[in-house]
């Protein structure tokens, strides 16, 4: 089987030191390409570091709604000076989120930021990997005055309902499921999936977070003597081997083979990462 994981965070300080070894480890288990995200502008060059090194490396650019309120007076500037220098990455991850964290940092700002990097990635005709946190009608609105994204709008970690996905799919939105669906109700979730047409579904780790409730004793944690000393050594971080995890649970739901999941979904991500530019149609 090859698998792409669609969105995760291997620049992450709690796993950034181990990565090349977490890297050969997904590589062995069928992972073929990795979509890093950077959040700030104190991690994108630490993205593009990780994506000149590693061939399987996809680089994603942008301000997460968690550092909105830490960004300079230069960030869009800089930004868009990534871009430029790397113009075979994506745009990722932006968002807006009004859950417990993002309840702390101005909505506002959220949104004003949020639609400035949705108008870059529209430009740059680039695809967009989004985080949303309970704004999920917000999400649409936004994406219906702005839309549609031919490029491709990535909803990582989906947990919206299942009514939504037509409309947000009209849109120009793939759906990227992560451990993170393990939390939800089996039959919500069920029923959210077979909604989602087959030429939509990404599966992703998010690692280091993301680490699946489904089938436990199958993961494979971070060794906690490879977390950081300032980390929580009690914390269990995920890594993209254990995207294996969330295919077996996406598959059970669906009821489909795992190699169908794995490949329809590894298609998918292949097609929406062939923007012009990019690493994947320099190769193809």
């Amino acid at each position: 089987m090859r698998l792409f994981d669609a969105h995760c965070h291997l620049q992450d300080p709690r796993i950034a030191a181990v990565a090349p070894r977490l890297i050969r480890t997904a590589i062995d288990s069928g992972v073929v390409r990795f979509s890093v995200n950077g959040v700030s502008e104190k991690d994108w060059h630490v993205v593009k570091q990780m994506s000149d090194q590693y061939p399987s490396i996809i680089p994603s650019f942008g301000l997460h709604p968690w550092y909105v309120a830490e960004r300079s007076p230069d960030w869009f500037d800089t930004l868009r000076g990534f871009f430029v220098d790397t113009p075979y990455a994506a745009v990722g991850e932006i968002g807006i989120d009004k859950g417990s964290h993002g309840k702390t940092i101005e909505y506002t700002e959220q949104v004003e930021v949020f639609q400035r990097q949705l108008e870059l990635a529209k430009e740059l005709q680039r695809p967009v990997s989004v985080h949303c946190v309970r704004a999920f009608g917000d999400l649409l609105e936004i994406l219906k005055q702005m839309g549609p994204f031919p490029a491709g709008v990535i909803l990582h970690s989906y947990m919206g309902s299942a009514e939504m996905v037509p409309e947000l799919s009209e849109l120009g939105s793939y759906f990227s499921f992560s451990g993170f669906l393990t939390s939800m109700k089996e039959q919500k979730a069920k029923k959210m999936l077979k909604s989602v047409p087959k030429d939509r579904i990404l599966i992703e780790t998010d690692a280091p977070d993301g680490l699946s409730n489904f089938n436990k004793e199958s993961l494979i944690p971070v060794p906690r003597e490879d977390i950081p000393d300032e980390e929580d050594k009690s914390a269990f971080l995920n890594h993209p081997a254990n995207i294996h995890n969330v295919l077996e649970y996406v598959s059970l739901l669906l009821e489909m083979p795992k190699e169908e999941v794995a490949e329809v979904s590894y298609q998918n991500a292949v097609r929406l990462f062939s923007y012009p530019g990019s690493k994947l149609q320099s190769e193809g």
